[in-house]
């Protein structure tokens, strides 16, 4: 698996400029982010509303 990962890393720097780079691994990081916060808020809401029954 850490192999796949060091071959795209690999494969990114050397087609992509570093301001691309860089602009793409903060996408992808900012909507892993809020993917995570919309599932642990759901989580929250949903196990909230459990307890109450």
């Amino acid at each position: 698996m850490k192999k796949a990962a060091y071959l795209l890393l690999l494969v990114l720097a050397v087609t992509l400029s570093s301001c691309e780079l860089v602009e793409g691994i903060f996408k992808a990081g900012v909507w892993t982010g809020l993917l995570i916060v919309a599932l642990v808020l759901g989580l929250i809401i949903w196990l909230m509303s459990r307890g109450r029954k």
